[in-house]
């Protein structure tokens, strides 16, 4: 049976990577498990944290510098095609400088991307393999929402790449507003950051840290809220965005090209990365303007039909069914 052919049945392999454990439950592990279930109708899919020699058709590997050693030891074993799944990290900081991330676009036959801007970054002579696949989520109804005030909600584990300092001093600059609530959900990755959290909490009792909940309890703090902000400095394409459109909430976030290649580039949300006061200006205004907060749901529905998780198993199965075959796969990706 050839290759095409195995696909068209469902006897393909596919084996996904990810450095990331169930128990980890961030961005690569969440992404990992949905493709996992997404795929699993059409294809046979294991998740592994590294690839061993395990029986696979086809690699899926999730972050070009994490996964390098599984990446180089699919690519001498000539097993067959390659996908590379870029993050933030890979895209806007790794691949300028790190060779285990450059070595591994190279050896990919296709190389995914979470959000529109992504190609922009990649090498001018590798962006013709370029996949953009937006994460997806299940829609949540909108609720309604108290007018006794604002509550805010950010989401992430608290390390540098997150940005949650910037949060933190948004947090200072409002503490005189009794009627704009911020929470934080996340668990301390920096000791340092949770340190902060900790003791912001009893200068500004208005700012609560929740630390790290499960994926249901965030889901719903997400869609109780008046708007998420999303501070990060660097992003590959946060599901959590996509969570929050697909809930009714609105998002203030930084202006970077994790954000705006998921929200757009005319929203009307961003401020520029690291600007507390800014933040702390745009949730101001988004208690005091209501017909902010309306036109930042507007903008959010019309970007809604990217999140779709029929649209991202779409997306997934055509760029499964459109690999090249193991032969022309392993002589067009030697040196």
């Amino acid at each position: 049976m050839g290759k095409r052919a195995a696909r068209r049945s469902g006897s393909l392999g596919v084996g996904i990577v990810t450095p990331a454990s169930r128990a980890a439950n961030n961005g690569n592990w969440q992404t990992a498990w949905r493709w996992s279930r997404l795929l699993g109708e059409y294809y046979k899919v294991g998740i592994v944290d590294s690839w061993r020699g395990e029986p696979f058709d086809v690699l899926i590997a999730l972050h070009a510098r994490r996964s390098a050693p599984s990446i180089a030891a699919w690519h001498a074993a000539a097993r067959g095609p390659l996908v590379v799944v870029l993050t933030g990290t890979d895209l806007y900081r790794d691949i300028d400088g790190d060779p285990m991330a450059q070595a591994s676009l190279t050896r990919a036959d296709r190389l995914v991307v979470l959000q529109e801007l992504g190609p922009e970054r990649l090498p001018a002579a590798l962006r013709g393999r370029a996949v953009v696949c937006f994460q997806s989520c299940a829609a949540r109804r909108p609720v309604a929402k108290t007018t006794r005030h604002l509550r805010a909600v950010m989401v992430g584990h608290l390390r540098d790449e997150k940005s949650p300092e910037t949060y933190f001093d948004a947090a200072r600059l409002l503490r005189d507003r009794d009627d704009i609530l911020l929470d934080h959900i996340g668990a301390p990755l920096d000791p340092a950051l949770g340190a902060t959290a900790e003791a912001l909490m009893r200068r500004c009792p208005r700012y609560r840290w929740l630390g790290a909940l499960d994926h249901g309890r965030t889901r719903r703090c997400i869609q109780q809220a008046h708007v998420l902000v999303h501070a990060s400095r660097l992003e590959g394409g946060a599901h959590v965005l996509a969570e929050a459109v697909r809930s009714g909430t609105p998002v203030i976030a930084s202006r970077v090209d994790g954000n705006v290649g998921m929200l757009g580039r005319d929203y009307a949300g961003y401020y520029a990365w690291n600007d507390a006061g800014a933040l702390a200006a745009l949730l101001a205004r988004a208690r005091d303007e209501p017909a902010m907060l309306a036109g930042l749901i507007r903008q959010g529905a019309q970007r809604a039909p990217l999140f779709e998780p029929q649209r991202e198993r779409a997306t997934l199965r055509s760029l499964l069914d459109g690999l090249p075959d193991a032969a022309s796969s392993i002589a067009r990706s030697r040196p």
